[in-house]
């Protein structure tokens, strides 16, 4: 069978059609492959000079010579490379007669077909899939055909693992950044090495290599075997300093099809102890083997029916927009690990070193609710991350004088405060790890949010109530009494707005103090109410008492929110309506708003000018503390001043635009944000994926354009559809059931399922109804 049969229908294609040295990086990350443990950018196997190639392990972390902790770029497994009779076939090398590859978002396979010419006058085809199995996550490869078109003649084929590995780190400071030539740009910066070699070593069947990472002491194992058909190969093996390679040759027939098969396995210290990783490796290795490619790729695709059969979501009569929702949901589902608590996701997820691999409020805010309404289970992992690493966040609190759990704006694997200070290029100071301060309120926002969605109790009794009762009690802490005023205040804040520093009361950040601390106290209640002797045991642990849960509400009462009632609008931060004002005049190729004359990210902070939403962002997070008048005064008033330089802010206005009937430009964000990625709209996707962007792409369409919100812990659904969009499919996950939603321009269809017969109370468009399990309930809108 030709491997391009393996292919899903165009719909779930996304296609490279020729070779552009120029836009390499970019297709290295959005093709790339993953499985929640591991993610490899799309590379070429062969390597080319230019590349970012990278394969990142979660929760493999390292600082040394670094200027803070980095996600390991760890050793690659890509590396299969073709000689002809000595001359090596590469884009650089050899000329290209063709030239594709298709990444299938149904299987996540990654396929490749290229033809060389080399200086001698012959072609060789050579066809790949290359994989990250999902079905068994220790397990990764190529599957490749190569056909010696017009000759004979010896191909020999290079497998190897390469652990000669560096992390950018730091980059010159330039009055204006040159246009550096797409071969040489990543070498004007300045590199940190994680990985020190422990072992090379060769087995009959497979070669292996071990490292270390040389601050945290993790360990890092991979076994490769190579395996040819269609020819007596001659196999040979090398071992250099930190790569291992195995050498098939053979001669090589026109016209003739050779099949080739290389399979890795991974495992890290985190999985096994570091005696075992080597077994490790080669038991899974050979196991795999046994199994044959055949059946390693059907489990591997079975798995991902199983993903899409819960996370699909169609907009009929437009294509082109479901294959971006699906092209964010591809990239949202490989780089989550539901089997591993101790682990995140980075804002770049596993396809670059943007960011380091740090995780931010991104994950509570805009990638959690995707994983709590179809992946539950998911999303119960990433939320035990910050269970266990409360104590970093703990650490932080203490450090900076406070009480409680100060949870990091950057974090990595310990919870401690891992924001750089500078800029990479060292021109610009970094105040959000001092300052942006919301994102302890945005943990509890998460547990609250996946308990409501899913009644998960025993989570919160043992871990949930935890996170919730430290975090109101770093607020406590951090508020300050303003005396001359009798209220709370939070002063010296960075909010989602990052254009503004060291303001006052920001009002996001304030506002979300309080909600933490009021559903600390709602919730203590109710423990005490209907689960006294868990409420003892959980008080006893962190020694918490009904005469601190009664200062909590004191001092919520009394925190300061700037808001003019008279105009119905709120004042972004203290003092925000007196900076000036500057209109933005110009659009981009996207129609954008662009920086005004004059100005950039360092210096608006005298301006109005946005850099992302604040206050509307905080509307979209408790929808139901404001009503519809609100909403469309503070909607129209700071979208005229939001300039979205931000991946996070169009999806954000998208769904706001729908609430207050702003329909036009909501499709416009809706666009804006499915393509962030696909069509490199911010420039910036060679660093890696969008990954708060894909989740606001998701929910742009199913909160946004589907209407679904969670009001008074109830479902419920205010739709609206775009012309042309013939009906909108998704399924939610809640409470242990799957509701399945259509909507159309006329009506909303509604079916209920579950393991147990059971019903569901929704609300839609203000009309509440009774959903029976197994049974569809439409109502017309």
């Amino acid at each position: 069978m030709a491997l391009s049969e393996q292919l899903s229908a165009q719909e779930w294609l996304v296609e490279e059609s020729a070779l552009q040295m120029a836009k390499l990086n970019f297709y290295e990350t959005i093709f790339t492959v993953g499985n929640g443990y591991q993610g490899t950018r799309g590379s070429l196997e062969e390597g080319t000079k230019g590349e970012r190639s990278g394969t990142l392990l979660t929760g493999i972390f390292d600082h040394h010579d670094s200027t803070v902790i980095d996600l390991v770029n760890a050793p690659s497994w890509l590396p299969l490379t073709l000689w002809v009779e000595g001359i090596r076939l590469d884009p650089q090398t050899c000329k290209i007669l063709e030239h594709r590859r298709v990444l299938d978002l149904r299987t996540g396979l990654l396929y490749r077909l290229t033809r060389f010419e080399d200086a001698q006058g012959r072609r060789t085809r050579y066809e790949s899939l290359r994989y990250a199995s999902f079905s068994n996550q220790h397990l990764c490869g190529i599957h490749a055909q190569v056909t010696a078109e017009n000759y004979d003649g010896e191909i020999v084929v290079e497998s190897a693992i390469d652990g000669e590995r560096f992390n950018l780190d730091r980059m010159p400071s330039y009055a204006e950044v040159p246009d550096f030539h797409p071969e040489v740009k990543w070498e004007k910066w300045a590199k940190s090495k994680h990985l020190q070699s422990i072992a090379n070593t060769v087995e009959d069947d497979a070669v292996c290599l071990e490292m270390e990472t040389m601050d945290t002491g993790h360990h890092l194992g991979y076994a490769a075997a190579l395996s040819v058909t269609g020819a007596a190969a001659q196999r040979r093996t090398k071992i250099e300093y930190e790569r291992v390679s195995e050498l098939l040759s053979f001669n090589a027939s026109q016209g003739t099809t050779y099949t080739l098969d290389k399979l890795v396995s991974i495992y890290t210290s985190r999985d096994v102890a570091g005696d075992k990783l080597r077994s490790s490796c080669l038991d899974e290795l050979r196991s795999g083997l046994q199994q044959g490619f055949t059946t390693r790729l059907q489990d591997h695709v079975d798995y991902w029916e199983s993903l899409w059969a819960d996370c699909d979501c169609v907009i009929a009569g437009e294509p082109a927009a479901t294959h971006a929702l699906r092209f964010n949901v591809y990239h949202l589902l490989i780089t989550a690990n539901k089997h591993d608590p101790k682990v995140n996701i980075g804002a770049k997820t596993l396809s670059g070193e943007g960011y380091k691999g740090h995780v931010f409020w991104d994950t509570e805010i805009f990638m959690l609710p995707f994983f709590i309404y179809t992946q539950p289970e998911t999303a119960r992992a990433l939320l035990l991350y910050r269970y266990h690493t409360m104590a970093g966040a703990m650490e932080n609190a203490k450090a900076n004088g406070f009480k409680g759990a100060q949870y990091p704006w950057e974090a990595a694997d310990t919870g401690v405060e891992t924001t750089p200070k500078w800029t990479a290029d060292r021109a610009h100071r970094i105040w959000t790890g001092e300052e942006e301060i919301h994102i302890t309120a945005d943990v509890a926002y998460g547990v609250v949010t996946y308990l409501t969605a899913t009644e998960d109790w025993q989570f919160f009794f043992d871990y949930g109530a935890e996170i919730l009762f430290n975090t109101a009690r770093f607020w406590e802490s951090r508020l300050e009494y303003n005396k001359t005023q009798d209220r709370y205040e939070l002063n010296r804040v960075i909010g989602p707005d990052e254009f503004h520093e060291h303001v006052d009361n920001n009002v996001f950040t304030n506002w979300m103090a309080r909600w933490n601390l009021q559903k600390a106290i709602e919730l203590y209640h109710l423990l005490k109410q209907e689960h006294a002797t868990i409420l003892t045991g959980i008080s006893a642990g962190l020694d918490l008492s009904d005469e601190e849960i009664a200062r909590w509400g004191q001092m919520a009462d009394k925190i300061f929110i700037p808001f003019d009632r008279e105009k119905q609008l709120i004042e972004q931060f203290e003092g925000y309506f007196q900076r000036k004002e500057v209109p933005i005049t110009h659009w981009d190729d996207n129609n954008m708003p662009a920086y005004p004359s004059g100005y950039d990210h360092f210096n608006t902070d005298e301006t109005t000018l946005l850099k992302q939403p604040d206050v509307v962002m905080l509307m979209y997070v408790l929808p139901d503390e404001f009503d519809d008048e609100v909403k469309r005064v503070n909607y129209t008033y700071y979208e005229q001043r939001t300039l979205h330089k931000s991946s996070l802010s169009p999806s954000m206005h998208s769904i706001m635009g729908i609430e207050v009937g702003d329909t036009e430009k909501a499709v416009q964000y809706f666009l804006r944000s499915a393509e962030v990625d696909l069509v490199d709209n911010q420039g910036n996707t060679e660093w890696g994926i969008h990954a708060a962007s894909t989740g606001g792409t998701w929910m742009s369409v199913v909160f946004g354009f589907g209407g679904f919100r969670v009001m008074n812990r109830q479902m419920t659904f205010k739709p609206w559809l775009p012309e042309g969009w013939e009906a909108l499919r998704f399924k939610l996950k809640w409470r242990g059931n799957t509701l399945s939603v259509t909507i159309r321009p006329e009506d909303a269809v509604f079916y209920l399922s579950g393991e147990q017969p059971c019903s569901e109370e929704i609300v839609v468009s203000g009309q509440t109804l009774s959903i029976p399990s197994g049974q569809e309930v439409t109502i017309p809108l």
